[in-house]
């Protein structure tokens, strides 16, 4: 894959510590323009929540995995909540999914740690943007780019050959690598059970999407997403409206704090995460095998003045070299010709490496490039 750039285009800020100098007002470089900026009645609203009652308001999905997991029930009927699910949000959330509680806490708590830690000792570990592994702050090298208000540490989980180096790994928490490596290996098989569930819900054959994606050379990825407090919560956001370029994404939520929202039509619905669950979306990759029968949803962060948010997000995404373009079976010259041509993930992910995180730009302007006989 071609390099993007050897290093960031200018020096990097630590949100976190910008957060942490005591700041009344944020820098002009996380000032969103008006019309992406979260809208203060949102805002509010959210703030209220953290420590009231959950409504009846209108929220994703919740898909039980529990009777598949213990082989009592068939994969036809995981298959249609889940198919319905990717039709009317393209986000869900997964209970009883066979991830322990126990570990899915220590590997949020382990992160934390990490962003706890001193600015020097987090310094170590400064990333650049020729593979983003490492502390970051910043998505996309465009010089002079308005940026979020967040943090983040990235690796490679898998396949073996792609792992990030020991090297790579904080050094503390000391059981950081540990617990991460083993939270990694339980929601990829969780990814690989979802990808039967993909598959059978749009008629295929159960292996279908993870043979198309390239099967045990997947690869997964971990991003630590750090939220700190922010002065001015209504200028900006944690990160910006996107869709995820891969082919799934399981986010653990923060459990005390809420700032995820989705796309809903014309308004941004803010998820509250069900305890123990695990928030699932379907990525671009998904929307082009799908030939567009599943859609990846625009989603963003806001952020919160009175409390720091953390998230784990595993994306499970294609081997690199192999192109993906619209499952034959999905096709149909007459009324659903090809949407998409043939890309590789190593192709497709540049965009957002060079340009940063910029709602669905890339993805819909390949929609209608496929060739006649695609």
């Amino acid at each position: 894959m071609a390099e993007c750039m050897q290093e960031w285009p200018e020096p990097v800020v630590r949100v976190q510590a910008l957060a942490e100098s005591g700041l009344a007002a944020i820098p002009s470089r996380y000032v969103k323009p008006p019309c992406d900026r979260p809208a203060a009645p949102a805002l509010r609203q959210q703030q209220q929540q953290q420590a009231e009652p959950l409504s009846d308001d209108i929220s994703i999905p919740v898909i039980d995995l529990g009777e598949l997991l213990a082989g009592g029930a068939g994969l036809g009927k995981v298959a249609e909540a889940v198919a319905a699910a990717c039709r009317e949000w393209g986000f869900f959330q997964v209970v009883n999914h066979g991830v322990r509680p126990e570990l899915m806490r220590a590997a949020r708590e382990a992160w934390r740690g990490f962003f706890h830690l001193p600015l020097e000792e987090k310094q170590r570990y400064a990333n650049s943007p020729r593979t983003y592994v490492g502390y970051g702050s910043r998505l996309g090298v465009q010089k002079g780019a308005i940026l979020d208000w967040g943090d983040y540490y990235f690796l490679h989980l898998g396949p073996e050959a792609a792992k990030s180096p020991a090297e790579y790994w904080p050094a503390s928490p000391g059981n950081c690598k540990e617990v991460s490596e083993e939270y990694g290996r339980e929601v990829v098989r969780l990814c690989e059970l979802l990808m039967r569930v993909l598959s059978a819900s749009l008629g295929l054959d159960e292996a279908h999407f993870h043979r198309a994606f390239g099967g045990a050379e997947c690869g997964a990825t971990l991003r630590a997403n750090y939220y700190p407090r922010c002065p001015q919560p209504d200028l900006t956001l944690g990160l910006s409206a996107h869709s995820d370029p891969g082919v799934l994404t399981v986010l653990l939520a923060d459990e005390r704090v809420r700032g995820l929202q989705v796309r809903r039509g014309g308004e941004w619905v803010t998820v509250h995460p069900v305890r123990d669950a695990f928030i699932v979306n379907v990525g671009d990759q998904i929307q082009i095998l799908s030939n567009s029968l599943y859609k990846s949803v625009e989603h963003r962060v806001i952020v919160n003045a009175k409390e720091e948010r953390i998230s784990l997000a595993v994306f499970y995404n294609p081997r690199g070299d192999i192109p993906i373009a619209p499952a034959p079976e999905l096709v149909t010259a007459a009324d659903r010709p090809a949407l998409y041509p043939p890309m590789t993930y190593d192709e497709y992910r540049l965009f957002i490496r060079t340009k940063g995180v910029k709602g669905k730009a890339q993805i819909e302007a390949l929609k209608g490039q496929a060739s006649p006989a695609q």
